[in-house]
């Protein structure tokens, strides 16, 4: 009989929290368009503290079930169903700890060549980066958008078509852990001071001081509350 026990595995709050949304969209028949209520009345209706809450929304964000935008709330996108649900959460936890080890070895050395190799209008789009994540941010969005113009243009200025490739074959994957740390208190403005120090390397060509910056950069933003919960 023993041989047939396994171990109960207790649910993580947001896994519950993500399960009662899928149910209240399905029970409420809510179509593609339609708008959840407000994070303050859910909060109160699950029980739940808003933190709590907003990682779920969030992990249904990253599947593709959620747009959740600042002053429009969250916005159904297609129906999920529960299980999926779950088990595309659990996915998405699982490779978060890859996708880190994957930005390292690839940005890092984005960064450095980048110093080495920017031109100047390819500094101008760097610049332009910083100023788009400053307006989100200042208006209180996330600066998803900013984000990633400066990623992006920071692999466009080191002039390396290989590396340039592997990042676009991760592109997706890394979206998924920049809506994670970006929906993060405050993660947004720290994000935006690490992008001011290795945009300042690259613009001075310290090839070394942009690796440094990125990397530290990247175990700041790596920082999330779905690998926390796992622990």
């Amino acid at each position: 009989m023993a041989e047939q026990l396994k171990p109960v595995t207790r649910p993580r709050l947001y896994e519950v929290i993500v399960e009662q949304l899928c149910a209240y969209i399905s029970q409420n028949a809510m179509q593609p368009g339609d708008r959840l209520p407000a994070e303050r009345d859910l909060a109160a209706r699950l029980g739940v503290s808003r933190a709590s809450l907003s990682q779920a929304l969030v992990a249904l964000e990253v599947q593709g079930v959620l747009s959740v935008r600042h002053g429009d709330g969250a916005i159904l996108l297609r129906q999920p169903t529960e299980d999926g649900a779950i088990r595309a959460l659990r996915e998405h936890a699982d490779r978060i700890p890859d996708i880190i080890e994957a930005r390292e070895a690839l940005e890092v050395k984005l960064a450095g060549l980048a110093a080495a190799r920017r031109t100047d209008e390819e500094m101008a789009a760097i610049d332009e980066a910083i100023a788009t994540m400053e307006r989100e941010v200042s208006d209180g969005d996330r600066g998803v958008v900013g984000d990633e113009m400066f990623h992006r243009a920071i692999t466009t200025a080191a002039h390396s078509s290989l590396l340039a490739k592997l990042m676009l074959e991760i592109s997706g994957l890394v979206r998924e852990t920049r809506i994670e740390s970006l929906s993060q208190e405050n993660r947004p403005r720290a994000s935006l001071e690490g992008h001011r120090r290795i945009a300042e390397a690259v613009r001075r060509q310290d090839s070394q001081e942009a690796a440094r910056a990125m990397a530290e950069h990247i175990r700041m933003v790596s920082d999330v509350a779905l690998l926390r919960a796992g622990n």
